[in-house]
């Protein structure tokens, strides 16, 4: 664990946040508290913090790095799909700003008995909440073989999903797949050498897949995204980090349609949908980290912030 870990793109969200003395604000993929820190720091004297988290272990390392800022913040076990539900708890009806941070953190990576990670021997796990049942290592050895191939084409894009689900199936008929290590020489047995790139592992893109159906993490992504939206009070702002297309798709096409005018299918005549805009975007792009910030940080490279501003009420 690493309680010290600099978070990703930190001084570009405090940026495109905003946080103000008396706001409320809430991180919802709190992690180790790096952002959460900046948050506070940037509010001071009296700006309020709710943190959430999937992951226990998670919040007891950000317990520790928000130690100073003790009396501001709130630490909650939870997903932040329900993020009404938490603010209803605590009597909050309204925040100034939230952020999630996506995907998964250096301290579940870093934890080889977690089995998010192939660079570490482990249990193949990959939960982000430990009280759920669907493990990495269930969904391996007992979904279908074209269970398996969609689980890996749909959250990893990998091109040869099919034969990798083929060697998967052949392999678990001898014995079960427990380990990340057993599984990632499967995958890297199953692709051909000459089609695999030198500094990105082979099994990259199925473990990924493995995480994302695992943890539920894209509908968790549309469901947040508009509870968090509803919450928000007007000029209220909302920042997303991700770390690969298909978050960053959903992030983009989701605050396109919350900032539009009209949301009728392209071919409709006049509108008919009345639709009323409740964001304005503020990043046109996304923002990504400097060359200095990868040398330092080489697992900021795929990050990508997106960030808006409430401008009415839902």
């Amino acid at each position: 664990m690493n309680p010290e870990h600099t978070p990703v793109l930190v001084n570009e969200v405090i940026e495109l946040l905003e946080p103000k003395g008396t706001g409320i604000y809430v991180d919802g993929t709190v992690g180790l508290g790096g952002h959460a820190a900046a948050v506070l720091q940037a509010s001071a004297p009296d700006g309020r913090l709710i943190g959430v988290d999937l992951d226990s272990e998670a919040l007891v390392v950000a317990k520790e790095k928000l130690y100073e800022y003790r009396g501001r913040w709130t630490l909650i076990q939870g997903n932040f799909a329900r993020l009404d539900r938490r603010l209803a708890t605590h009597s909050i009806s309204e925040i100034d700003g939230v952020l999630l941070d996506l995907g998964v953190s250096s301290l579940q990576l870093d934890t080889s008995s977690r089995g998010f990670s192939f660079i570490h021997p482990g249990q193949l796990d990959m939960r982000m909440d430990g009280k759920q049942s669907l493990s990495a290592a269930q969904v391996v050895n007992h979904d279908r073989e074209d269970e398996l191939a969609d689980i890996f084409a749909r959250f990893g894009e990998e091109r040869w999903a099919k034969r990798i689900a083929r060697r998967i199936a052949q392999a678990r008929k001898s014995r079960p797949i427990t380990t990340t290590l057993q599984l990632a020489e499967i995958v890297q047995k199953a692709i051909p050498q000459k089609t695999t790139r030198a500094r990105i592992h082979p099994a990259t893109k199925v473990f990924q897949a493995l995480r994302i159906y695992v943890n539920d993490e894209l509908e968790n992504l549309l469901t947040g995204l508009d509870v968090a939206v509803s919450a928000l009070r007007p000029g209220g702002r909302i920042c997303v980090i991700s770390f690969h297309s298909l978050e960053d798709r959903i992030v983009k096409q989701r605050f396109r349609t919350l900032s539009r005018l009209c949301i009728c299918p392209p071919k409709t005549p006049i509108c008919i949908c009345h639709h009323v805009p409740s964001l304005q975007i503020l990043t046109k792009h996304p923002i990504t980290p400097t060359p200095e910030e990868v040398r330092q940080n080489p697992r900021s490279r795929s990050a990508k912030l997106r960030a808006a501003v409430k401008i009415r009420e839902s």
